[in-house]
């Protein structure tokens, strides 16, 4: 698909803008304690992703790989946590797979969005189709853009341009690989969503696993979403604008702001009702960080050069990366 049609121009003007500004929001939103600190050495390495376009836009890990996938063609990358390249696992276009956002592992089941195409797939760890989705068919844009599983097996997954969360239950999820296709569900309808910009984006679950956290990547607001009754509320913090991807380990998550290229490490209460955050990194070769994964004692963190496939933006370098930075 090309990077300047019409399916990609609400999120190009939200870039523009956030470019220009989120600079100043971040100066006014995080402590004079929370100062972006560069990542030199140590255990940082980075990973190249073996493909000419793959654009890595997310970026998952469980025991046994590590896996990132491409925004321009849907190709799906792979390696052993550790390895310095991932290689090519599902090749682009396979299953109607043409673009790929968030990825994320639940037990043996490898799950990834699917974009602007309005899809969502869900495959084994070893390739094969288990199901795929496509959003209903309201007329509206969409971008299926992450997703995050519960304790009980159940995946709920955002989408930028319409107000509302999808939920695929977990007998669904673990179901055989037979390739079926279904409609994505509406579980809840969200707040606060502003016509043409990139709204609710990064997903995680609370400690407790009993409510999902959603991240707005224009507004850079968080919102806690109680499972149990559908109760939303705004989670008092400092703005993030641009905050893409968010990992969690225990109380804090790890924000990917996509275009202020940093990753802000942010403290929940136990009640998940306020954040604070505590720290914001950056490190050499940034470029343009929307997602983020936690592997073992690692963080790591996609150069997706996504102003490059948004609005045509000079390519920064012909080989995409992922960083693998310490985790504190």
């Amino acid at each position: 698909m090309s990077t300047r049609t019409t399916a990609h121009a609400p999120w190009r003007r939200t870039l523009l803008t956030l470019t220009a500004t989120s600079a100043a929001l971040a100066a006014s939103a995080l402590p004079a304690a929370a100062a972006p600190a560069q990542d030199h050495g140590g255990n940082s390495h980075t990973i190249t992703v073996n493909g000419s376009r793959a654009f890595p836009e997310s970026v998952a890990a469980d025991r046994h790989y590590v896996y990132t996938a491409s925004i321009a063609d849907g190709t799906v990358y792979r390696g052993r946590p550790g390895a310095t390249t991932l290689d090519p696992f599902l090749p682009g276009g396979q299953d109607g797979r043409t673009q790929a956002t968030g990825i994320k592992t639940t037990g043996n089941r490898l799950l990834v969005a699917g974009a602007f195409t309005g899809r969502f797939f869900v495959y084994t760890n070893t390739g094969k189709l288990v199901s795929s989705y496509t959003v209903p068919d309201t007329g509206e844009s969409t971008l299926v853009n992450d997703e995050t599983v519960t304790p009980d097996g159940d995946v709920y997954i955002t989408d930028s341009f319409r107000a509302v969360v999808y939920r695929i239950p977990a007998a669904e999820v673990n179901a055989p690989a037979t390739g079926a296709h279904r409609t994505l569900q509406v579980a809840y309808r969200l707040p606060d969503y502003v016509a043409g910009q990139s709204n609710g984006n990064g997903i995680v679950t609370t400690p407790d696993g009993r409510s999902l956290i959603i991240g707005y990547w224009y507004s850079g607001a968080l919102y806690r979403l109680t499972l149990a009754t559908g109760e939303i509320r705004k989670i008092a913090a400092p703005a993030l604008a641009s905050a893409d991807g968010i990992a969690r380990r225990g109380n804090t998550l790890y924000v990917a702001r996509s275009v202020n290229n940093e990753v802000d490490a942010v403290r929940l209460s136990g009640d998940a009702t306020r954040a604070a955050v505590v720290s914001t990194r950056t490190y050499p070769g940034a470029d343009t960080t929307t997602g983020v994964a936690v592997s073992g004692h690692q963080l790591l963190v996609t150069n997706s050069q996504m102003d490059t496939f948004l609005y045509g933006d000079p390519q920064t370098s012909p080989v995409f990366t992922l960083e693998s930075l310490p985790l504190r």
